[in-house]
């Protein structure tokens, strides 16, 4: 198949806009099932997850492809739930073009602006789908007035539905020009009707308007007043599409079977094929100042990027990949030149969510699974071995809850060990540590739910049984002044000897992570040690200083040391860097960080005072209060992960169980000075009391 007639698409939204729902429907009326999977049932052909069906959301981003008008479309489902964002980052990084789907009622919620942002970072383009039109409170309109006010997308509506909620029948097809009722779930061809002409016209009319914006044959017609064919239209709006310049918006009821058909044509028409996206950049290997780029084409050298990774009980690691150019094929050698290991293709699959076909190669614009590569992981680049290139690779947010786990069963201690492991490997947002000190577990992750799962998959996928302490706020350290500290490390024990000195000022890095610049003259750090200076610091900076959280936003300035010609080594330098780091810390006024939330919160207008207290209370900022719809409100603002413990119950309390909330992680903010101090008093009894 041509490449031009290939679509990988991701289908993102807020958490219950439809997401899943929409694509078995894409799934049956492509054949690829012949009926329908529920969410609600259990159903679902892309949540095969136990934990996915118990819960009726989606937790993993799962892959299935589908033909369509001769063109073939590699779908990825991904979870709205913003513990899971990583799924939907990763997705992102290898898709071509997005379906953002908004709930009808809803509208433009918090996760639907978390995944147009991340949408923005990597430039997909995208069009809108406004679903659950036969919901009671059903706003086409409004919809597409919140996505341009709060997304500016330059929403374009493509399609008019014809009523709403109960009432809802059919959609108008603004370019062509007809109107498409559903009966039965199949979908007739019909005149608009008389009581709908005017307003399509209206639509049809701000369709042109916009689109001579960007095209010069559309001005000419639209200033004299001609008809502008269909065409002519749709090849505009492919290409402002295409260029991010409007965002064309549909409609339908996903559950209903309306409008499905009609939105697998505007895949086909308005997003790009491998070849409207072109050549992929990446640096060079050794020269990271030098770019190379590879062309979506099969006579291209080979180069992937690997986006996720999962353990499957029966042919174990599948590591997904997406291949930008050349072709790979079965017991194929290739290079992971994020590490610099090379790695040998055991078998190809095909994947269809929890299915897989073998197949003998895979060429650019696919994505695949592979089994039995050793090394790589999320984020990895696999290219040609004698044509070697580095790709971007994928934005991983903080963790920024924790949990302390410990198996129930002493001798379940090294299977909770190997699971940890497993589980790290596939999802990079979550992490885990022994801490010795306490002898237990720590397992943090981007959100309640999200430990909450893992716990789960311990017990169901590991058998693994686990006690469970409660969850604790995943800190952060850091400095806040400038200082700049000597250390000399030397130690003789009969034999060989160790000796490093070094010099270094640290400072300040907010927001920027960690930093090393070297700034040694006259070799008084031999060039074989420097590396062993940062290693130090970065080791210590992972375990912690102050209250053994990771340390973060530090500029290490290497400015003198000195060594000895049979004493100094990379054990003695990272020993020195370690322990001058420590002594640093202590005296450039440490702090720690606190997770920072960005909260939004619908309410009725009768509680909007009980809200407000209850966030100010919890150190909450207000930043805009706006009107939702009518005799209800919408309150975004930031607040302390901290606080948030047990907040929804709180906010049912105060508002009689009529509000609702959603939370995503915003920044790292400095922890207020009294806070500090009383978590840090607690800390200290908390040790004294495992000792």
């Amino acid at each position: 198949m041509s490449l031009q007639k290939l679509r990988n698409i991701g289908i993102a939204a807020h958490i219950d806009a439809g997401k899943t729902t929409v694509t078995e429907r894409i799934l049956f009326y492509t054949g690829v099932t012949r009926k329908v999977g529920e969410v609600h049932d259990g159903q679902a052909t892309m949540d095969f997850m136990k934990q996915e069906q118990e819960r009726g959301i989606t937790i993993a981003s799962a892959a299935i492809s589908c033909n369509w008008n001769d063109s073939q479309i590699n779908i990825i489902d991904t979870p709205g739930h913003v513990d899971f964002t990583i799924e939907v980052e990763r997705s992102l990084r290898v898709i071509d073009g997005m379906v953002a789907l908004f709930c009808a009622v809803g509208g433009v919620e918090p996760q639907s602006e978390t995944v147009w942002n991340q949408a923005d970072r990597y430039r997909v383009p995208r069009i809108g789908f406004v679903n659950k039109m036969d919901r009671t409170g059903a706003d086409f309109h409004a919809v597409v007035s919140q996505m341009n006010e709060y997304l500016d997308a330059n929403a374009v509506p493509f399609q008019l539905p014809m009523g709403a909620e109960e009432d809802f029948v059919g959609v108008i097809d603004v370019i062509k020009n007809v109107a498409h009722t559903f009966e039965d779930g199949q979908r007739i061809e019909i005149e608009i009707p008389a009581e709908y002409k005017e307003s399509s016209k209206i639509a049809r009319d701000f369709l042109v308007e916009k689109l001579a914006d960007f095209d010069d044959e559309i001005t000419e017609l639209f200033l004299e007043e001609k008809e502008v064919s269909y065409e002519i239209l749709k090849r505009a709006a492919r290409t402002a599409t295409l260029k991010l310049m409007i965002t064309p918006v549909f409609t339908g009821a996903a559950y209903k079977n309306k409008g499905i058909e009609l939105l697998l044509d505007a895949v086909i028409d308005y997003l790009p094929s491998p070849i409207d996206v072109g050549a992929v950049v990446g640096t060079d290997v050794d020269y990271p100042e030098k770019s190379h780029t590879r062309n979506p084409s099969c006579k291209e050298p080979f180069s992937a990027l690997a986006f996720k990774l999962i353990n499957d009980p029966y042919v174990g690691q599948q590591t997904f990949i997406r291949i930008f150019s050349g072709e790979i094929k079965s017991g194929m050698p290739l290079l992971n030149s994020t590490r610099g290991k090379k790695e040998r293709v055991g078998r190809i699959y095909k994947i269809r969510a929890k299915d897989r076909e073998e197949i003998e190669s895979a060429k650019a614009g696919d994505i695949v699974a592979l089994i039995g590569l050793k090394t790589t992981k999320t984020g990895d680049t696999l290219c040609d071995i004698d044509n070697t290139i580095l790709l971007e690779s994928i934005h991983i947010p903080p963790s920024v809850i924790e949990l302390q786990i410990n198996a129930t069963n002493k001798n379940d201690r090294k299977k909770l060990g190997e699971a940890l492991a497993r589980l790290s490997n596939e999802d990079p947002s979550f992490h885990a540590r022994y801490n010795e000190e306490t002898d237990e577990t720590v397992i943090s992750g981007m959100g309640e739910l999200h430990l909450e799962i893992i716990v789960d998959r311990l017990k169901d996928e590991y058998n693994v049984d686990v006690e469970v302490g409660e969850p604790a706020v995943a800190l952060r350290e850091t400095i806040s002044n400038e200082i700049e500290h000597k250390y000399r490390h030397s130690k003789q024990s009969g034999g060989k000897g160790e000796f490093a000195e070094a010099v270094i000022r640290f400072e300040p890095n907010t927001g920027n992570g960690y930093e090393f610049v070297d700034q040694i003259k006259g070799g008084v750090i031999p060039r074989e040690f420097i590396p062993s200076v940062t290693k130090g610091i970065e080791k210590t900076m992972s375990e912690g200083i102050l209250a053994k959280f990771p340390i973060v936003d530090i500029k290490a300035v290497l400015l003198d040391g000195g060594f000895h010609p049979v004493d100094s080594s990379d054990r003695a330098f990272q020993t020195c860097a370690s322990v001058l780091f420590k002594q640093a810390f202590a005296k450039a006024n440490p702090i720690l960080l606190e997770p920072m939330m960005k909260i939004e919160v619908t309410t009725p207008d009768d509680y909007i005072g009980n809200v407000v207290g209850d966030l100010n209370k919890r150190r909450g900022k207000i930043e805009l209060m706006r009107r939702f719809r009518k005799g209800s409100q919408k309150l975004s603002g930031f607040v302390p992960l901290m606080e948030m413990f047990g907040y929804a119950t709180a906010l049912r309390n105060v508002t009689s169980g009529r509000a609702n909330y959603s939370m995503e992680f915003y920044r790292y903010e400095p922890l207020p000075k009294s806070v500090q101090e009383e978590y840090m008093k607690k800390q200290a009894e908390k040790d004294n009391k495992n000792k």
